[in-house]
């Protein structure tokens, strides 16, 4: 899980306005009922516990149906397994949080997905894991291992924010306003089709039942979501194949699907029905529909915060959730809409300000806006 940057501002006196039009909020959400709209839409990023307690009891208030969890590579076979489909080969150092999070989810009555990433030093010669493999039968491997051990998962993303030279190295940076990809350029989205392709098949030979979302990319990136669709192609000029795609549509304005394009080749929230029909374009086979997987999204409500540079008013975050809930559950092209930092990071440090509670456990308006949505 790893959240990306959207690089607009919301200063005070845009906030100021903004609550000044909206001061009736408050009341409304302080008069929320006491149960949770469950919605098999509602995904969630957090702790799997919190001062030795399970978190899965405030999911369940909030009406969440799919918990989203990291499968890391790197770190469950550090060492290459001697039978790597096998997954209970002595190599492979399966996390007991992932499975105790796993069977919190099953008592609770909630889904998991499992966000797939980071490559071990074996599998792609180098030592930071945000190189892909060097061979794809490594990749198809562990992911049959992975969906033998763990048998109830059904949904699986392929690398988060593969866009992002950051967490996917072999990215180039595309200059602004470009409108094609040089050869360099094209190298990471062709690897990633193939990776993804790859998982595809190893995944759906395990379980029918598995539901593969590729793709993933975000608001921006060192490859523009759009170039990025456009690029994932198999050597033989097909797209890879997949279930839906995975968009984290990071916004720095309220979500409305009647806004204008973003700037800058941005996909934000309010772009989400153009994307949607970008990649039925591109990237869906004749006659289908690729739901759109929205794995992340968080809006802070405090400046200082790590990886965002604007922030809004704790009740405009509120405001801003209802209006996506009320986009997500009119869209039938809308998988899930997921959440990440459940809670603040707690001060004097840096850290996240995107929480649905206060770091103290305080409830924020956006957390009653989520649970009604």
């Amino acid at each position: 899980m790893r959240a990306a940057t959207v690089v607009r501002f919301i200063g005070p006196v845009r906030v100021r306005v903004a609550v000044a039009l909206i001061v009736a909020l408050a009341a409304l959400v302080g008069s929320a009922p006491a149960m949770a709209t469950f919605s098999s839409k509602k995904a969630i990023w957090g702790p799997v516990t919190l001062n030795g307690k399970s978190e899965f009891p405030v999911y369940h208030t909030m009406g969440v149906d799919i918990f989203q969890d990291d499968l890391d590579w790197a770190a469950i076979a550090p060492t290459r397994p001697h039978d790597p489909t096998n997954p209970n080969d002595p190599a492979y150092q399966w996390p007991a949080e992932l499975s105790y999070a796993i069977g919190q989810a099953k008592q609770y009555h909630m889904r998991v997905a499992l966000e797939f990433a980071d490559t071990p030093a074996w599998a792609s010669g180098h030592t930071e894991p945000t190189y892909p493999p060097r061979r794809l039968s490594d990749l198809k491997a562990f992911l049959t291992a992975a969906s033998r051990r763990y048998p109830s998962v059904h949904l699986w993303l392929i690398w988060g924010e593969p866009t992002r030279q950051a967490t996917f190295a072999i990215v180039k940076p595309v200059p602004p306003n470009a409108r094609r990809l040089t050869k360099a350029q094209a190298r990471a989205p062709h690897r990633y089709a193939q990776m993804l392709n790859t998982a595809y098949g190893a995944l759906k030979g395990v379980s029918s039942k598995n539901l593969i979302i590729g793709g993933d990319s975000y608001t921006t990136g060192d490859i523009p979501t759009g170039l990025w669709i456009k690029n994932l192609r198999l050597p033989d000029g097909q797209p890879p194949r997949m279930d839906m795609y995975g968009h984290n549509p990071f916004s720095f304005r309220a979500p409305n699907l009647r806004n204008p394009p973003s700037p800058d080749h941005e996909v934000d929230f309010s772009d989400l029905g153009r994307l949607s029909k970008m990649v039925d374009r591109y990237l869906a086979p004749r006659g289908h529909v690729l739901k759109l997987f929205l794995s992340e999204w968080c809006i802070p409500t405090a400046p200082g915060d790590i990886e965002f540079n604007y922030w809004v008013n704790p009740a405009v975050q509120a405001q801003w959730i209802t209006d996506a809930w009320r986009i997500v559950n009119r869209s039938s092209f809308i998988y899930a809409l997921g959440w990440i930092h459940v809670y603040d990071d707690p001060p004097p440090g840096p850290g996240s300000k995107s929480g649905l509670f206060s770091y103290n456990g305080v409830p924020k308006p956006g957390y009653y806006a989520w649970r009604n949505g």
